[in-house]
């Protein structure tokens, strides 16, 4: 089938819901390569995306062993105590020999890059989270119409993480 969509991609707006890690690595993934390829990027992190902003939280994040069909193995076994966290440590051991930072470090990245970062304020007053427990990084708090205002214009693309 022929492309026929002509018009650049100009911007690349990211919503991460989850924070485990398979998922704030592909959001981060793809707004670092948005923007070595010239594109502007954004996050927007909304309900459990938070917890990869958050200080406290973000060296703290898992991979998801329940209900994940890429992990391979029944939901019981994923349930087991202790699986989870070896899940855990063999990806960042994986991800380490590939030379992927930590998320910490990966914010910065994105940041000193030009990638902006907004909290969803409607996650933010739900879960009575408080501005300073965010990491220095966070342009501000949003409310999805301001994220929408953000998203404005041709070649803007919306993605669900």
């Amino acid at each position: 089938m022929e492309n026929t969509n002509t018009k650049p991609v100009k911007k690349m707006m990211l919503i991460l819901s989850k924070a485990t890690i398979e998922n704030v690595y592909a959001c981060f993934i793809l707004a670092n390569g948005a923007r070595m390829e010239g594109i502007e990027s954004e996050i927007f992190f909304t309900f459990f995306g938070l917890e990869a902003i958050q200080k406290k939280k973000l060296d703290h994040l898992h991979v998801a062993t329940v209900g994940n069909p890429a992990m391979h193995i029944p939901t019981i076994l994923g349930g087991l105590p202790g699986m989870e966290a070896l899940a855990t440590k063999m990806m960042k051991s994986e991800m380490e020999k590939l030379d992927i930072p930590p998320v910490g470090e990966f914010l910065e990245m994105l940041t000193a890059s030009g990638t902006k970062l907004w909290a969803c304020k409607l996650a933010i007053d739900m879960f009575k989270i408080k501005e300073e427990d965010l990491v220095d990084d966070v342009d501000g708090v949003l409310t999805v119409g301001g994220f929408y205002e953000r998203a404005q214009g041709d070649g803007t693309h919306l993605l669900f993480i």
